[in-house]
């Protein structure tokens, strides 16, 4: 029987209502807690038993995240060598310099040696190295297809949304209900463009280019009335073409963390 790593598995098997009598704040954070070794599924008592034994025999602790993040990184860095910089530059719609690969993400240029590792003149790069090795790996070079889609909609992305939106959109609405000039900031910092705002009836809208081929679109509406403000976040139908679902979400709440860190800077 395989283990449970994924601590969506159990959320489903949960209540969903945030009750607290687990002494944490929602069932989502019950959830990681159990995959970190930090709480049982006997904690929650609203459980079924039989739910509960099967649990604890198949639940695999997940190590710690930086942890497991750098093991992925060097992962990657290995599968990177193997790669032909040479055929596969147009197709990722970056370029070949000095026998580096040129990736451009937000306006920048990030470079890839055969080994793996990634340098810019951008400081901001550390969050960006596993989505750009994981797109140079697994990008099929589709095109983009100028059709937007929630991340809930992306290929395995329904489990992950509500961890997405607590992890990404709900800290990025947050951010920018305190600072209302950050979206015009986004474009002149890292060549963002407005996009068409009827689109989605949004009061503002933004296109990022964090990879040349995954393109993101915020979307904000200004609270009115009674009614509070709200964003969210798009992707290009194609992006599961170019990264998988972990990839994705390692992106999208990347560039969230880089912009709590340049509107702390700058405050």
């Amino acid at each position: 029987m395989s283990k449970i790593t994924n601590p969506f598995d159990i959320y489903k098997l949960l209540p969903q209502t945030n009750c607290g009598e687990c002494t944490l704040p929602s069932c989502l954070a019950f959830s990681a807690a159990v995959i970190k070794g930090h709480k049982k599924p006997a904690d929650c008592p609203y459980i079924k038993t039989e739910f509960k034994e099967e649990l604890a025999d198949r639940i695999g602790i997940r190590e710690d995240f930086n942890r497991a993040r750098g093991e992925d990184l060097e992962m990657l860095k290995s599968r990177v060598s193997s790669i032909d910089f040479s055929t596969q530059a147009e197709l990722l719609g970056a370029a070949l310099v000095s026998g580096k690969l040129a990736v451009k993400s937000l306006g920048k240029d990030f470079f890839v040696d055969a080994k793996g590792n990634v340098t810019s003149e951008c400081h901001t790069h550390v969050w960006m190295a596993v989505p750009l090795l994981s797109y140079i790996i697994n990008s099929s070079g589709e095109e983009i297809k100028g059709r937007w889609v929630p991340f809930r909609e992306l290929k395995d992305g329904s489990p992950m949304n509500p961890l997405f939106v607590q992890r990404a959109e709900k800290p990025l609405k947050k951010l920018i209900d305190t600072n209302s000039a950050l979206l015009g900031d986004l474009i002149s910092m890292f060549s963002g463009e407005r996009a068409d705002n009827n689109l989605f009836s949004s009061d503002i809208a933004l296109t990022l280019y964090p990879l040349p081929k995954v393109p993101i679109l915020i979307c904000y509406w200004h609270p009115e009335g009674e009614m509070d403000s709200d964003l969210n976040i798009f992707f290009d139908a194609s992006a599961e073409k170019h990264l998988k679902i972990e990839a994705l979400f390692a992106l999208g709440v990347g560039l969230v963390m880089m912009f709590e860190k340049i509107a702390r800077q700058h405050s």
